[in-house]
């Protein structure tokens, strides 16, 4: 069965009844984590219980929040990018090595989302696109150098973006969910990169930084930023950080 335009918005978890997924077909549960090049080059960040961040009142985080699209030209530290990071995605829990609690909720515990960040201002990091790999709390390093001409290409010509310290991007890998929920999926990860977008306005907030989440981006461009394949991978949100 296929969904399109506003079907996606819709309920359809009765027609899982047609349509079986491949949960219910006995196929086995796939990683919940993209598999990463263990020799790799890594960054460790703030261990969280280290982290003395974001301790303020959560009505005046809730008043006070809203899409900021101007940043001063001041560096993240790296403690509060690793708040950041662990409060979007930060993996709690690990439960007989096939499902992940994290800090954020997820249709079915399935997690579909992987988290990438272009860095242009972090202190003790040097510009680069890297890959946040939360069940060991570091940063991958996946190619070095200023890639904001490129971001604001592929924005179509957002160039708040480019001006930010960090840009958050998220991808989907679809069949995390597919693999429990079939078609209706696709509404659940949509919802998912919400609640992952909502944790990083509330965060931010809280420690004097601004967000702005984009939806409108060049698809083909982004996946080839991030490096992604751009069908079983892809690009579904993304959201610059930096100073107010």
């Amino acid at each position: 069965m296929k969904k399109c335009g506003r079907d996606v918005l819709k309920s359809n978890w009765k027609d899982l009844e047609v349509e079986i997924p491949d949960r219910k077909k006995g196929i086995l549960i796939p990683p919940y984590i993209k598999p990463f090049d263990e020799n790799g080059e890594f960054i460790d960040l703030t261990p969280i219980e280290k982290i003395n961040l974001g301790n303020v009142d959560l009505n005046s985080v809730l008043e006070n929040r809203k899409s900021r699209r101007n940043f001063a030209d001041t560096p993240l530290t790296l403690e509060e990018l690793s708040y950041l990071l662990y409060y979007t995605q930060g993996v709690k829990n690990v439960i007989k090595d096939k499902v992940t609690f994290r800090t954020v909720p997820s249709a079915g515990a399935t997690h579909p989302l992987e988290t990438y960040l272009l860095i242009f201002n972090v202190d003790g990091v040097d510009e680069g696109l890297y890959r946040y790999i939360p069940t060991i709390h570091k940063l991958l390093l996946i190619k070095n150098g200023n890639f904001s001409e490129e971001i604001i290409r592929a924005t179509l010509g957002q160039t708040f973006i480019g001006k930010s310290a960090v840009v958050f991007v998220w991808t989907a890998i679809p069949y995390r969910t597919e693999w429990k929920y079939s078609f209706e999926a696709h509404k659940t990860i949509a919802i998912d990169a919400g609640h992952v977008c909502q944790n990083l306005y509330l965060t931010v907030e809280s420690i004097n930084c601004g967000t702005c989440a984009v939806a409108a981006y060049d698809q083909e461009l982004m996946d080839k930023l991030i490096e992604v394949d751009g069908n079983n991978e892809f690009v579904v949100y993304l959201a610059p950080v930096g100073k107010i």
